[in-house]
């Protein structure tokens, strides 16, 4: 049965709760997890693998997740460059120099940067279901919901499918814990994509779990305006990166599709892009894909 050491480690005036498994003195992988969710969402079964294979891995909730500290953002708004520094407080917290960074959606923008700006502390960089993190998809956005054309020189933006599930989710009751697990358990099933088969029970027992723990399940809303907070050091060229890159995404993504990936790869002159056929935006949830995941990371940090 895999054992973590839970941790809570601080970062200037945040509390970060982390769970470290496997040998201390191993290769350190630290996984980074997406917009609002928990760091729970990198699944035991592939942090066992990549246990087995002989590495450490790191795992936390990000601020406003989890057991970790919430923040009032009015009175201190962050962004990128401040959820970077609480995944460098991590590996702090720990004694962890350098590491295999691992990480999906906004937790590979934040790989992005920390590869970029502090790049001592990347051994690899593995950049999973990403966009790249200068690119502000807000315009794109618009465009889709007015139902324009998108403009010749931006990213793709997310699938009808997906931004009709917003509008969706928008009017969606969640006046109880019942509705409100209900509503998630959506919004991860459009995620999964729609050729691969969902595991509906697992992802509920997931978003149970998530609720339970959660110390502010609200604060999660807070990423999204962080998300759209654009500095200077977010517009830095990918160009910058040394890191050895892989940059991995599903064929199936309803929220970046494939040419973000592939613009993530383009950008980075490490990059090896492998594009995952039938995958979504979140691979977790289908059969099969966390073995697969797991097997390419190893690979990528061997």
């Amino acid at each position: 049965m895999l054992t973590g050491e839970e941790k809570f480690v601080r970062r200037g005036h945040v509390r970060l709760w982390t769970e470290r498994f496997g040998h201390p003195d191993h290769p350190t992988v630290l996984l980074i997890m997406g917009t609002s969710t928990q760091g729970i969402g990198w699944p035991d079964d592939l942090v066992e693998a990549l246990v087995d294979s002989g590495r450490q891995v790191i795992r936390f909730d990000h601020r406003d997740t989890g057991r970790s500290d919430s923040v009032d953002f009015t009175a201190h708004p962050y962004a990128l460059a401040d959820l970077t520094a609480d995944a460098a407080g991590v590996l702090d917290g720990h004694g962890v120099t350098a590491a295999h960074v691992v990480g999906t959606s906004l937790g590979a923008a934040i790989g992005q940067w920390l590869a970029l700006h502090q790049a001592s502390r990347v051994r690899t960089l593995t950049a999973m279901a990403s966009s790249p993190m200068g690119n502000n998809p807000g315009p794109a956005w618009a465009r889709a919901m007015a139902g324009q054309p998108p403009a010749a020189d931006e990213l793709p933006p997310p699938t009808a499918w997906f931004l009709g599930h917003l509008m969706d989710a928008a009017k969606a009751p969640r006046a109880t814990a019942r509705q409100r697990v209900d509503a998630d358990v959506r919004t991860w099933r459009v995620l999964n994509g729609g050729v691969l088969p969902f595991d509906e029970p697992a992802a509920r027992r997931f978003v149970e779990h998530c609720h339970q723990r959660a110390d502010n399940l609200a604060a999660a809303a807070n990423h999204d305006l962080a998300g759209r907070r654009w500095d200077d050091d977010r517009r830095a060229a990918l160009s910058g990166i040394t890191a050895a890159t892989l940059v991995l995404h599903g064929s199936d993504d309803p929220l970046f599709p494939p040419a973000h990936g592939e613009a993530v790869a383009a950008q980075i002159p490490t990059a090896r892009l492998e594009i995952v056929p039938g995958m979504g935006h979140h691979p977790f949830f289908s059969p099969g894909l966390t073995e697969r995941i797991a097997g390419s990371i190893i690979r990528h940090t061997s």
